[in-house]
């Protein structure tokens, strides 16, 4: 079964997954800066966190973290979704903070289950 998902200017196309979502423990958690050495104190364990945290959490945060591709090794890396961490790298550089943030989350909520 694929789900599909309407991006800016695109359509995701996601295989709907059968296993539950990845829940890693809270030391390999994606931790959320705004800048270097800047915590903000939030902390996603799994992709269903992360995206209901990328809801809430400063623009300044999410920019910080795809300019250096953080979501993407953490997503890669430690979740080990090579899928969804490609998918990300498709985002167009040059949106706006909250452009950004909209297209982050179509893609991590098509892919999350």
């Amino acid at each position: 079964m694929t789900k599909k998902v309407q991006g800016k200017n695109r359509l995701i196309v996601k295989t709907t997954r059968a296993k539950s979502p990845t829940t890693v423990p809270f030391e390999s958690g994606f931790r959320f800066y705004t800048t270097v050495g800047n915590y903000s104190g939030v902390t996603a364990t799994n992709l269903n966190e992360f995206a209901a945290m990328l809801q809430t959490i400063p623009v300044e945060s999410i920019t910080f973290h795809f300019q250096r591709k953080d979501f993407q090794h953490w997503i890669k890396d430690t979740l080990k979704d090579t899928e969804l961490a490609g998918q990300m790298d498709t985002i167009k550089q040059g949106l706006s903070a909250e452009e950004l943030r909209k297209e982050i989350l179509t893609i991590v909520k098509a892919c999350a289950v």
